[in-house]
């Protein structure tokens, strides 16, 4: 089990280190945008939405690098005192509870949305804004982020299991220093 938790949190890891490098095109994008727009009086509808879809993707398909790295958002008065197993258990019950049966519902729910715009060639409702296939794909980023969530929730739930049962020690966050847990 290990293992498997092991592989979910490397292909986390590399996804999160590869949807990162969108962010440089995204900066000089808005860069271009704003020279063109302020310089020259010129701007393309084009240019400016591929930058918001640009964050949009980076925001959503680096959600489970960030589970991973243990950087996500949590309410941590009570959870920053608390025993390594405490927190194991916690964090369980969230993934169980509450992020799995999330990440399920959107790959549900979101399966027509995404299929009924690869199926009508959907495009940009603006005029001179993205042609097809970019609003499916940037759709086909819903699916896409709530299954890496789910496998980067099993990979969360193994390793918390495991601590509990006491095969294994806490894991520290990937991006603590050596040394630092949690």
């Amino acid at each position: 089990m290990h293992s498997v938790s092991e592989n979910l949190r490397r292909f986390s890891e590399l996804s999160g280190r590869l949807i990162a490098w969108l962010t440089l095109p995204m900066v000089l994008g808005t860069f271009v945008v704003v020279v063109l727009r302020y310089v020259f009086d010129l701007g393309w509808i084009w240019m400016q939405e591929s930058i918001v879809w640009m964050h949009a993707a980076v925001f959503m398909l680096a959600a489970a690098h960030t589970l991973n790295r243990d950087e996500h958002v949590r309410v941590d008065v009570l959870y920053r005192g608390m025993r390594p197993e405490r927190k194991a258990l916690v964090n369980l019950a969230g993934t169980v509870l509450f992020l799995l049966p999330m990440a399920v519902f959107l790959v549900v729910t979101s399966y027509d949305y995404v299929v009924v715009s690869w199926q009508i060639g959907e495009s940009s409702r603006e005029a001179g804004g993205l042609p097809f296939p970019f609003v499916p794909l940037l759709k086909s980023v819903i699916p896409a982020t709530a299954i890496m969530l789910i496998a980067q929730g099993v990979a969360s739930a193994i390793d918390d299991a495991l601590v509990l049962a006491g095969k294994a020690p806490p894991r520290a966050p990937a991006g603590a220093p050596a040394g630092e847990g949690p």
